[in-house]
């Protein structure tokens, strides 16, 4: 079967966010009192917000909203962090100018999204885009790219994921879908 739809996740994947995220969410955990290492964000790293929340000790509903909205304030102060992984973008954009299909799927909010691809200038660079707001159950569920698939007319047997992660490679799988992991070689290191 020949592959016709490529699928990528963004953090870590088509993009190193991981910094970025990092240095807004130690900004504002630091005003409501605690104080986030490095190496705990690093294990951390790839989880929703309600599911790190819990992981740091912080369970309030309303000071998670809270984070989340101040959050999402300063992330972009920070986007200089960010690093595009050129060569997979490069890659999805010659599948497509070839009349095949891609997507962008992600369990971060469509704003973070839309800005981190906004930074970037390749907003319209994607026929679907999937994101937090759109599906319930984080990966290793399928849904993301099963919805993906579905809604652009495609099989697993015709998609090949790009991923980072142990969970979303399980997605990957569990969608029944070839996969690529991608690794941080991928990224090409800004001077």
């Amino acid at each position: 079967m020949q592959i016709k739809l490529l699928l990528t996740d963004l953090d870590g994947t088509l993009v190193d966010t991981k910094e970025a995220n990092y240095l807004a969410y130690q900004e504002v955990l630091k005003q409501y009192g605690y104080e986030l290492k490095s190496e705990k964000y690093s294990s951390l790293f790839g989880l929703r917000i309600l599911e790190f929340m819990k992981q740091i000790g912080i369970t309030d509903l309303k000071i998670i909203e809270q984070i989340k909205l101040a959050k999402k304030k300063v992330y972009p102060n920070y986007f200089n962090h960010l690093k595009l992984n050129k060569s997979l973008f490069n890659f999805l954009s010659c599948y497509k100018e070839s009349g095949c299909k891609t997507g962008l799927i992600s369990t971060a909010q469509q704003h973070n999204i839309i800005n981190v691809l906004e930074h970037f200038n390749i907003s319209d660079s994607f026929d679907i885009i999937v994101s937090g707001n759109d599906i319930s159950n984080a990966k290793p569920d399928p849904y993301a790219y099963l919805y993906a698939m579905e809604q652009l007319g495609f099989e697993a047997k015709e998609t090949l994921i790009f991923e980072d992660s142990k969970t979303g490679i399980e997605a990957a799988q569990n969608a029944g879908s070839a996969y690529i992991q991608i690794n941080n070689a991928f990224f090409e290191h800004r001077s």
